[in-house]
């Protein structure tokens, strides 16, 4: 399996820095974005497999940028970060395509614990895919070309 890749976003420069040398340092490739724009405009060079995405940023906020995501990459699988008071963004959030929601100040290894399983549940829909494309691309038995 291709190691994760995944995408921080959040507009605290700190949150940013220190997360992502701390998940560096686990193994994982990080990449870090400070505002859903950029988010975007760095998904088009730099695919990743995970986004985890802060509800509340200036601008493009969190519920508009995995719109934009999900609409431009459908593979990408989004994390919601929320605070107590964007718990309805979060939701609307889950609505929208998240696979899934952390409150804020989330730990490491619950990070690590979400974004393992929602790229294991993207690695189980990409099989899926590739089955039915396979399944798709077979000739009929011959036993059902006797018979027509």
């Amino acid at each position: 399996m291709e190691l994760m890749k995944m995408m921080l976003v959040d507009d605290e420069e700190r949150f940013l820095s220190t997360t992502k040398k701390l998940l560096e340092r686990k193994g994982f490739e990080v990449q870090t974005a400070s505002s859903g724009k950029e988010a975007l405009d760095l998904l088009r060079t730099h695919p990743v497999h995970v986004v985890i995405l802060d509800v509340k940023m200036p601008g493009m906020d969190g519920v508009a940028t995995l719109r934009e995501i999900k609409r431009q990459y459908p593979m990408v699988e989004v994390i919601m970060l929320t605070g107590h008071a964007t718990m309805e963004s979060a939701m609307d959030g889950l609505k929208s395509g998240a696979v899934d929601y952390l409150m804020k100040p989330a730990n490491l290894e619950e990070i690590i614990e979400k974004a393992v399983g929602a790229y294991n549940r993207r690695a189980d829909i990409e099989e899926k895919i590739e089955a039915a494309r396979m399944q798709g691309s077979k000739e009929p038995p011959p036993e059902m070309l006797e018979q027509a």
